[in-house]
């Protein structure tokens, strides 16, 4: 069972990960479609919700920074 943080966190950013899928597919953008994917997957594999917090907000300005 994870703490309040961590499902906080989680939803989060699966909430954000849903809106980088959904704009992705639509606008056929590769980083943002597999940044969402990975935003919605990667709360189920962290335990410690530092590294969560910290792997989660590299995922969500990926799309930033690799404007593809």
């Amino acid at each position: 069972m994870g703490s309040t943080a961590q499902i906080m966190w989680g939803i989060l950013f699966g909430s954000l990960g849903m809106g980088y899928f959904v704009y992705g597919k639509k606008q056929s953008r590769p980083v943002p479609l597999v940044a969402g994917i990975g935003l919605c997957v990667f709360p189920y594999f962290f335990s410690n919700t530092w590294v969560m917090v910290l792997v989660g907000s590299a995922l969500s300005a990926l799309p930033f920074v690799l404007k593809l």
